[in-house]
């Protein structure tokens, strides 16, 4: 979806980048500068620091053209992100995280479909930037192990997007209270808080959409490509679905693994039959990580409300 837009125009939408190392400053500049090169361009670029004093300053004093904050709620990137949609005072509210890089046309991409009421939300395409060869191994249906969404995926709605590159409508986004900043045990909570703001904002009123040609590039370095990554990332994954329900493995395993052993016998060679492997191995691990969820859940603490009024404190340059 790429719409007609005005290279004068600016958008209804401000866009958070939360950001929490100084590791992380080279992959921070190009986040803000691919947010900067949008058509059209934000109404407010907002990045938010999350209980990091050393890193507040040098954003305050290194980057122009942004709204600097701090993160006034529990350390983590869910508060950072409630600190910059709260203060924000545009429609919609865009988030990119600081290690991504947006394509052109990302956001007039993300922004497009809010011309049906009906949407709260939209997702864009995360696609993995390898520091390497990918592995023979790694099948496409399992992508979102990395951060990266399925190359297949159509123009749709859909039960979840990636905070990696989503937009939200501001109003549904602080009707539900944001972000949750605490998910009980379950250990990759990035994906749980991704997979629950969803569900919460539709069971709100509305729907999401995922954007293909919305696009986004996430690194993905060496420890990220080993197959106990993957295993581990699967697991988790499990005890997600048990926790929250829907998640991307569950609309990529129908017909994977025969689709792979399928290209094993048509001549893919033991890469194909590698993938297989792979997907069967992945859905065994969510499998017992389900278990684990089901059977060791404690009760679900009751989430505690969010300040939702405008943030006034920050740094304009």
């Amino acid at each position: 979806m790429s719409p007609s837009v005005n290279s004068d125009a600016v958008s209804p939408v401000t866009v958070v980048i939360p950001c929490h190392t100084e590791l992380r400053w080279t992959s921070l500049l190009h986040a803000v500068e691919s947010a900067k090169a949008q058509d059209p361009a934000p109404a407010e670029i907002v990045v938010v620091v999350d209980h990091n004093a050393a890193l507040y300053d040098k954003v305050r004093h290194e980057l122009d053209g942004v709204t600097v904050l701090a993160n006034r709620f529990r350390r983590g990137a869910a508060g950072a992100r409630n600190t910059g949609a709260f203060h924000a005072i545009t429609p919609l509210v865009a988030f990119l995280d600081d290690d991504v890089r947006a394509h052109h046309g990302w956001l007039a991409g993300l922004l497009a479909p809010f011309a049906d009421p009906a949407v709260v939300g939209t997702g864009g395409a995360v696609l993995p930037a390898w520091s390497g060869r990918r592995p023979a191994w790694f099948p496409d249906e399992f992508l979102w192990t990395v951060g990266a969404s399925h190359p297949g995926m159509p123009a749709a709605p859909a039960p979840e997007v990636w905070c990696a590159g989503m937009a939200v409508r501001r109003d549904t986004f602080l009707t539900v209270g944001g972000f949750r900043e605490f998910y009980g045990r379950v250990t990759d909570r990035v994906r749980a808080r991704d997979a629950e703001l969803c569900r919460r904002m539709s069971e709100a009123g509305g729907v999401w959409l995922f954007v293909p040609d919305s696009r986004v590039h996430h690194p993905v370095g060496p420890e990220r490509m080993t197959f106990r990554h993957f295993l581990g990332r699967c697991f988790h994954e499990g005890r997600i679905v048990a926790t929250a329900g829907g998640g991307p493995m569950r609309a990529a395993l129908p017909g994977a693994l025969s689709r792979h052993l399928r290209s094993a016998l048509r001549g893919g060679g033991s890469g194909a039959l590698r993938r297989a492997g792979a997907v069967a191995a992945g859905a065994t691990a969510a499998a017992a990580g389900g278990v684990l969820e089901l059977t060791t859940r404690p009760p679900t603490p009751q989430p505690v409300p969010v300040q939702t009024k405008k943030i006034a404190a920050g740094v304009r340059r």
